[in-house]
């Protein structure tokens, strides 16, 4: 390890952009980055941690530049067959990127801690810094419109940020890591 880190906090692809230009110029060991859960949510039975999965990706060389999000030469025969069934299809997961998911979820329900998941994913992909959550514990960011409570992705991604923003909270971990079975959130 080496003598001084770099703490970065990130969330997004600006942050995960960020981690990526400070982990190509310092020393292999030097940089820790905390990144972003508010914005964690369930999605289709799986917990998707956005931006976490934008900093594995980024600093691993997997992200996709087009989209912004998600990991390069990705394939999308899951999110097709589901619009062909009726499923929900507004927050896109692609086949190589669901996989991550379905891992993640069924980690977390055999009760590992998300900051030991997250570690586990950036070795396997080769990533040297150190990339932890701000809470293994479950925080979402709730926006309160003039429609009515939404959970973030819901605002961001589904209503394209069109409700008239009244105020944003956040709700407390609803579960703690001691907890034996994950919980579910509207």
């Amino acid at each position: 390890m080496s003598a001084s880190r770099i703490l970065a906090l990130s969330g997004g692809i600006g942050g995960a952009k960020l981690a990526l230009g400070l982990y190509r110029v310092l020393p292999p060991d030097a940089l820790t980055v905390i990144v972003n859960t508010g914005d964690d949510f369930e999605h289709l039975g799986l917990t998707i941690c956005p931006d976490v999965d934008t900093t594995l990706y980024t600093l691993a060389g997997l992200a996709n530049a087009e989209l912004g999000w998600g990991r390069r030469d990705e394939t999308w025969t899951f999110m097709q067959t589901l619009g062909v069934l009726g499923g929900e299809t507004w927050f896109r997961l692609g086949d190589g990127d669901l996989a991550l998911h379905v891992e993640r979820t069924r980690r977390l329900a055999g009760g590992e801690l998300l900051s030991a998941i997250i570690a586990d994913v950036a070795r396997r992909f080769g990533i040297t810094a150190e990339i932890t959550p701000m809470s293994d514990d479950p925080v979402r960011t709730r926006v309160v419109t003039a429609e009515g409570e939404l959970s973030f992705q819901d605002y961001f991604v589904r209503r394209r940020c069109e409700p008239h923003l009244k105020s944003l909270r956040s709700l407390p971990p609803v579960w703690t890591r001691s907890s034996s079975v994950l919980p579910t959130h509207t």
